[in-house]
């Protein structure tokens, strides 16, 4: 195949990922952060179990599509990298996954990311990125005292309400 045809595919592949329903579930994905194999476990029977199914066969496909030389490897990464944001979340539950779900789970996504110069330590900082950002917006949602409420400073620096 040649790269016109491995750059339109490409962007089938980003077409794919600005249809409606993709765009909600990548943005929820993107606030999920697990902690354990239950919070994983909680979503895979609960309401954002599409969303969370749609986004990772979506990369685990387009994943595959490269390791089988449908699209050049080196054009694919140099285009995405959201893959390795959502498979950060859930690489430090991988096995255990794969124990409750079969051995097959994401499989053609790991092979691709950990091909990737220096993947591991890649993976660490997503992760540490993605919680930084979660912490961040969790402090912007949270509700502020009103000024009512706000504690002053007395003339002696004590505070007071």
């Amino acid at each position: 195949m040649g790269k016109y045809e491995d750059a339109d595919l490409i962007l089938k592949l980003y077409d794919l990922r600005r249809e409606e329903t993709m765009r909600k579930a990548r943005t929820w994905l993107a606030m999920f952060n697990p902690e354990s194999v239950q919070d994983i476990l909680d979503v895979a029977t609960g309401e954002n179990n599409a969303y969370l199914r749609q986004v990772m066969s979506y990369w685990d496909m387009a994943a595959s599509l490269v390791n089988n030389g449908a699209i050049d490897e080196k054009m694919f990464s140099d285009a995405n990298g959201e893959h390795f944001f959502y498979y950060a979340k859930f690489e430090p539950f991988i096995e255990e996954l794969r124990e409750k779900f079969g051995p097959q789970m994401w499989t053609h996504l790991e092979q691709l990311i950990m091909r990737s110069p220096n993947a591991k330590e890649r993976l660490a900082k997503v992760r540490e990125m993605s919680k930084a950002m979660a912490a961040r917006r969790a402090m912007a949602s949270a509700p502020t005292a009103s000024p009512d409420e706000q504690p002053t400073q007395t003339a002696s620096g004590a505070t007071s309400k």
